[in-house]
Parts: C-alpha cells; structure tokens; sequence
C-alpha cells in the first residue's frame, strides 16, 4: 500500500519534459486543455495519496485509532517506515495549503484592485483605457469581461498594432484563459513538479490567443509586431494584474513572435499527448487502487468485514 501511493508522488516528475514536447507538437488550443488536464489529475492524485499517508498514519496512533472505532490493529508497513512518511506527507499538505491560501489572498486583491480600478473608469465596449505612466494591457474576467489598456501602451502602438493588441486579449476572455490559469496556479502548489507545467500552461495560452488575433486581424506580421512591441514597452515596470488575469506581454515573447512569423514549422503528433493522458490516468489509477485499499484495511480494523 504504501509502495502504490509513492507513485502519484513520482509521476509528476515526468511532466514537464513532456510539456515542453507537447508544445513543440500540438496546436496551441489542444496543447492547453492537454496540459491543464494531465497536471490537474497528477496534482488531484498526488494530494488525495498524501491525505491518504497522513489518515494511515494517524490511526496507527492509540487516540484517533479510538476515534476510528478500531478493535484490530491496522495491517500497515513497520512504523519506522510509516510515521516518517505520514509525518513528511503531513508537512507536505500543511506547507501547499499555506502557500496556496496566501497566494490566493493576493491574486484576490489584485483582482478586487483591477475590478475597482475598470470599475473607475468609462469603458468603449470592453476596453477600458486606465490613465497611467507604465504600459501595461491584460484580459481582465468577471462580468463583464473588461480588457484593460493605459494609455502608456497606447502611446507605445500604432493604429493597426493596438487592434492586433485588443484582438489578442478578447481571444483571451472569449477563451476562457482565465479558468487554464487558475487551475495551473492550483496545480504548482500541490507538486513542486507541477510548477514548470504552470509555466508551460501560461505559454501555451498565450499562443492560442497568438494565432486567434492574427485571424481576426488577418495578418502574422502585424500581430507578431504588436506583441513584440507591447512586450518591449512593458518590460519597463511589472504588472500589478493578477496570475491570472492573461496578457500579451506574458512568457516567452520571442519563442511566440517567431511562431507567428514562421507558422508551420511544429510537427502535429499525438504521441506525447498519449504519454501526458497515460501518466494522469495511471497516476488516478494507482491512488483509486491505493485509497481503495486503505479503506479495505480500515474497514477490517473495524471489524466490518474480514480480511
């Protein structure tokens, strides 16, 4: 039992270069839900088997074995060996759920402060232009969906760049980016592991709304241009916009502008999504297995049922 539940622990350890290959060969809309997926099953699985540590490990302990209404002894591994591990599960579990509750307070008021900011201001549409020194301009969800624009990065675009610029965040909102995002940042925070995924999500959002502005404006150039330039003139200050909340000047700015301008060089192939979906269900799998299986011993301990 306690073999099966290292396994979800393992596993995660395998995405990220299996991320980056699935950028390299998927379409960027596919290689998003594929990725966002398979990092929310790893992190699910490898919480639920650090959970499932923790309880084994508590009920080898004479007051919650009380609690639990045992009359047998649990049929565990050696308590050198479980303690130990129920002791760095339970550590684990208190440092993710720590460092998540304070990242979450901040992107909250960072995305209270955006709201009240977009709120402040009269909007054309969805776009609400924010008087401001640094050029900054994201995808703002809720409802309504704002883009948020200063007039810094106004100044910074010609005429034709700023509708490659609007074109990229709607895709955003249309998208529903801001969902992928969240769930990444979720994810980092229950496997170390999970955290170059996160980054891999980021980027693969981003090009989707890459290629979706350079349809809607009909021309790679120009997006390729206005993304190159709005990320140049960004650079200057950071955002305060929530994780979030997605915006063009977001990850690696030349990997994106060079796909834009040579569009077709990646190579469609299903394989390394087979192999992301294949270790997200074999991690499900094994923890399924393995919480089944304490469950089995509980109920034993409990004299519900024979072994």
């Amino acid at each position: 039992m306690l073999t099966l539940l290292l396994v979800p622990l393992l596993l995660p350890f395998a995405a990220p270069p299996l991320a980056r290959r699935a950028l390299d060969r998927l379409a960027p809309a596919p290689a998003l839900w594929t990725l966002t997926s398979c990092a929310l099953a790893l992190a699910a699985s490898c919480t639920i088997a650090l959970g499932s540590l923790v309880l084994t490990g508590l009920l080898e302990l004479p007051p919650f074995a009380a609690l639990g209404e045992l009359v047998h002894p649990l049929r565990t591994p050696p308590n050198l060996l479980l303690l130990p591990a129920a002791a760095l599960a339970t550590g684990a579990l208190t440092f993710s759920a720590c460092t998540l509750g304070r990242n979450a307070l901040r992107q909250l008021g960072a995305f209270r402060d955006s709201r009240t900011q977009a709120n402040g201001h009269p909007a054309a549409g969805d776009l609400c232009v924010v008087e401001s020194p640094h050029p900054d301009a994201y995808a703002l969800p809720g409802r309504p969906h704002r883009i948020i624009v200063t007039t810094a990065m106004l100044r910074s675009l010609d005429a034709t760049e700023r509708e490659a610029l609007f074109a990229h965040e709607r895709a955003h909102n249309n998208a529903g980016h801001h969902y992928f995002l969240a769930l990444a940042e979720l994810t980092a925070h229950c496997h170390p592991a999970l955290r170059a995924v996160r980054t891999d999500i980021r980027f693969a959002a981003e090009r989707a709304a890459d290629e979706a502005a350079a349809t809607a404006v009909g021309d790679r150039g120009i997006t390729a241009r206005a993304i190159a330039r709005a990320a140049l003139a960004g650079s200057a200050a950071p955002s305060t916009r929530p994780a979030f909340a997605p915006g063009a000047t977001t990850g690696p700015v030349p990997r994106r502008v060079a796909a834009l301008l040579v569009p077709g060089r990646s190579r469609p192939r299903a394989a390394v999504a087979v192999a992301l979906a294949v270790g997200a269900l074999l991690s499900t799998g094994v923890t399924t297995t393995a919480v089944l299986g304490v469950h089995h011993q509980v109920e034993v301990a409990q004299g519900d049922v024979r072994h």
